[in-house]
């Protein structure tokens, strides 16, 4: 156990055993284990967005074994999937890497301006597939944001109690945002702070913008002059929406990009805004296995602290 694992283990004050356990568990696995740094591969986009758009340019990933193979293989600390893709092979892949279970989803089969997420798998599972997390999905900004806080507050207890971590995707997303607002700085920020106090452990987040949605924190913004030009500031200052980065934040991977240096320029930009890691999906699993091993490699990298240019 490193000083830095056991330090931020320590800002989970109320957590029992098996929790912290679990959360070591996925700060000490993989190509990144012991920096307090995380890689996590994430498949829900089959679920989210449908079967071809999700996997139709590499069709090896139609393939439940595909995405446990390649986190495995890229030294991942944890690979989070939906129910059905976690069943299809955890027992083939048992105690080679931990397991996050996305306990709520969404299709895309609907247009809905206030999105919600429905339940599609329990505590109980995410117990009987040896997963060490949950995760969970809300939508700040939704029409349907408080029902979701409170599902996700049962959810959660349930599984703290259990001795799970919880992880959870804070989506600022519905009608009471602009296009534009969904990923403002102030936005992402406050996306943060309600996940914190929701009681997650681990908070995934988009990456945020220069624009701010709000009025009334535009004039903090400004008035106080919060630094926020830079995407690093941006990231700093939405870590520090976390408890001061006593909660473990890690951004999104976005939409599909094959220009590369774009893609490490982020991620060069969350490592020196003191961002915890990132959760890369599409990014990873839409290239060939070999072209996403050498970019989940640079990415692990630039994390460990390396120069990659």
């Amino acid at each position: 156990m490193t000083p830095r694992v056991k330090e931020i283990l320590s800002w989970y004050e109320a957590d029992n055993a098996g929790t912290l356990t679990n959360l070591a568990r996925l700060l000490n696995h993989g190509r990144l284990a012991g920096t307090g740094k995380l890689v996590i591969l994430p498949v829900d986009q089959g679920f989210e967005h449908g079967p071809a758009r999700s996997f139709a340019p590499n069709p090896l990933a139609y393939n439940p074994y595909y995405h446990f193979e390649l986190a495995i293989e890229a030294g991942c600390n944890a690979y989070a999937a939906p129910l059905g893709f976690l069943e299809a092979g955890a027992r083939a892949f048992a105690g080679e890497i931990p397991l996050i279970l996305k306990a709520n989803n969404a299709d895309s089969l609907r247009d809905d301006k206030d999105p919600d997420q429905a339940l599609t798998a329990s505590v109980e599972d995410a117990l009987r597939l040896g997963c060490c997390a949950i995760g969970f999905t809300i939508y700040p900004g939704s029409a349907h944001e408080f029902d979701m806080y409170e599902k996700f507050r049962v959810c959660a207890q349930e599984a703290k109690r259990h001795g799970l971590a919880v992880v959870l995707w804070s989506y600022p997303r519905g009608s009471a945002l602009s296009k534009e607002g969904e990923t403002a700085v102030d936005v992402i920020g406050y996306a943060v702070q309600i996940a914190a106090q929701l009681g997650a452990h681990i908070i995934k987040v988009k990456l945020p913008t220069a624009h701010l949605e709000q009025a009334a924190a535009r004039k903090i913004y400004e008035e106080r002059h919060i630094p926020i030009a830079t995407q690093a500031e941006r990231v700093r200052h939405v870590v520090d929406c976390a408890f001061a980065g006593r909660r473990i934040v890690i951004f999104s991977g976005g939409a599909a990009v094959m220009d590369n240096e774009k893609l490490l320029d982020e991620f060069r930009a969350i490592h020196d805004g003191g961002g915890f890691g990132s959760i890369i999906g599409r990014n990873s699993f839409q290239r060939s296995k070999a072209e996403a091993l050498q970019l989940l490699g640079k990415v692990m990298d630039i994390y460990a602290g390396k120069t990659v240019r």
